[in-house]
């Protein structure tokens, strides 16, 4: 990290209780027909990866952003300098959190098309059998 500000301690924030209207569209009824439910692991971390990089990106931008403010008010010719800087890494940011939502599409489109490749296949099996 370029600049002098603190980074937050992510994982001491209070998480938010999941949505179960949303947590149900991930949750697929397993083969044995117990109504036993289990999560697509693999889609379920490859979103949480992306979220939590986005995120600390974006709360950074708010601390530098926040920082920039306080320069500009203080109209101290150094901390105007300094919000050069400070702008070109919430650029970078904006970029940063940019790629992983592009990447996070490109991997969950992906996702999304090897499970129905997989589950017709599974269909077709099953009807050969």
């Amino acid at each position: 990290m370029d600049s002098s500000i603190e980074e937050t301690n992510y994982e001491s924030k209070s998480k938010p209780k999941k949505d179960k209207t949303t947590s149900n569209r991930w949750i697929t009824e397993t083969e044995n027909g117990d109504g036993e439910e289990e999560c697509d692991v693999e889609a379920w971390e490859t979103l949480s990866k992306g979220f939590k990089e986005a995120q600390t990106a974006l709360d950074q931008n708010r601390l530098l952003i926040q920082q920039v403010n306080e320069n500009h008010q203080s109209k101290i010719p150094d901390n105007l300098v300094k919000n050069v800087k400070l702008i070109q890494e919430i650029n970078g940011n904006i970029s940063k959190v940019s790629d992983v939502y592009s990447n996070l599409s490109v991997n969950f489109s992906k996702l999304v098309q090897q499970r129905r490749v997989k589950s017709k296949n599974d269909k077709v099996e099953i009807a050969d059998s």
